[in-house]
């Protein structure tokens, strides 16, 4: 497939509609600004360490006015299992189709122990109320995201 090309700050974000435990979602109706965040796999080491960091973080997002929603091609089975484990207070986007995944740029080559395939880089797009992209994160760091994520925010609220 080739490597990822993630949108570029102060492009439009690409819309996006879900359902999470009957709540209908979609970018346009969220009215705040959001982290939408991209990662490889429910219940895995990093990805684990990058919810729970957020999760950790929750009340800060909270004050901040800002509104988190992952997304991995893991199913809604899987997401809710992940969701009820870590107790993790935001909502999940099953992504089985990598429509969102493709239309962020942030699915392609990656490579692991050797191995070369196709999967989710784990990469963010910090969005405004606006739709406009405020920053994209392409190197994420599991156990530092939430905090650059914040101090990121409130230095371009200012």
């Amino acid at each position: 497939m080739g490597k990822p090309t993630p949108l570029d700050a102060g492009k439009k974000a690409p819309l996006f509609q879900f359902t999470e435990a009957g709540v209908a979602y979609s970018l346009d109706c969220l009215e705040q600004p959001c982290l939408l965040y991209f990662y490889p796999k429910d219940d895995t080491p990093g990805c684990t360490k990058e919810a729970c960091a957020i999760r950790d973080a929750w009340s800060d997002f909270a004050s901040a006015g800002l509104k988190v929603v992952g997304v991995s091609k893991d199913d809604e089975r899987s997401h809710g299992k992940f969701q009820e484990k870590y107790r993790l207070p935001f909502p999940l986007i099953a992504d089985t189709g990598l429509e969102l995944a493709n239309a962020y740029g942030v699915y392609g080559e990656k490579k692991f122990m050797g191995k070369t395939y196709d999967g989710i880089h784990r990469m963010s797009f910090l969005i405004g109320a606006d739709g406009l992209i405020l920053k994209t994160y392409c190197k994420v760091k599991p156990d530092d995201h939430a905090g650059e994520v914040l101090a990121d925010f409130t230095a371009l609220s200012n």
